[in-house]
């Protein structure tokens, strides 16, 4: 008993320090104290929210890439499944990401959508993977299906990065860190608001992951019923 209990833990720890880290940042992202600054004001909690959704999104669309490549290189269709899901828990935390920007933005840019070059090179990369997703329904055969979208997603990925990293930094921005505006952690994250960034990257990847593992465990359990029946 004492042995099944200590095995449990093991299988379970991430998820207990995903749930504590996720509650923290809640309740320390609208309780804590932060920076009085101009504009932003309390806005500037959506930091602890807003940046931890790409940064989740990102460790997704990477994890999905990895299983495309490895799928490619396996043929083994269970890994078409573990980056098909973990694409889409990436998607779903790109349309978070977006709406906690957009959000912020209305506060702070007066508008919810100003077509700042950020958040239209933001948008043409979820399109981009909203396109996968229709890619994989119009096709029926598993290997062919498996084998295009592994493809299509080592492009998705190849162009995520000068969509929201590069491009946005050569052209004038409203947003931080991007034509010539410095980032946050330039000149108004401070120590305590540090102490709340960082567990919430960490709890806020932990929870796509754990999304991502029951979408991939019921995935998987359909394609074995249905190459039973």
């Amino acid at each position: 008993m004492h042995r099944l209990s200590k095995k449990r833990m093991r299988k379970w720890w991430w998820k207990i320090l995903c749930g504590l880290l996720v509650i923290y940042t809640i309740v320390a992202g609208f309780l804590m104290p932060v920076p009085r600054l101009d504009i932003l004001n309390e806005t500037i909690r959506n930091l602890y929210f807003h940046v931890p959704m790409w940064f989740t999104m990102i460790a997704l669309f990477s994890g999905a890439f990895g299983y495309s490549i490895k799928y490619l290189r396996s043929g083994r269709l269970q890994d078409d499944i573990y980056a098909a899901q973990l694409t889409n828990v990436g998607i779903l935390f790109s349309i978070l990401g977006m709406l906690t920007g957009m959000e912020w933005g209305k506060y702070t840019w007066g508008a919810a959508w100003s077509n700042d070059p950020k958040q239209l090179c933001t948008a043409m990369c979820m399109l981009i993977y909203f396109a996968y997703n229709i890619l994989r329904s119009g096709m029926r055969d598993e290997e062919k299906r498996a084998r295009i979208s592994a493809v299509y997603n080592v492009f998705a990925f190849a162009m995520m990065f000068p969509l929201i990293f590069v491009l946005p930094r050569m052209v004038d921005s409203l947003h931080p860190g991007n034509g010539g505006n410095p980032a946050f952690a330039k000149y108004d994250l401070d120590s305590g608001m540090r102490l709340v960034f960082w567990p919430a990257n960490a709890g806020w990847i932990l929870l796509g992951c754990w999304i991502a593992s029951v979408r991939i465990r019921i995935a998987l359990l359909d394609h074995k019923r249905n190459s039973i029946f």
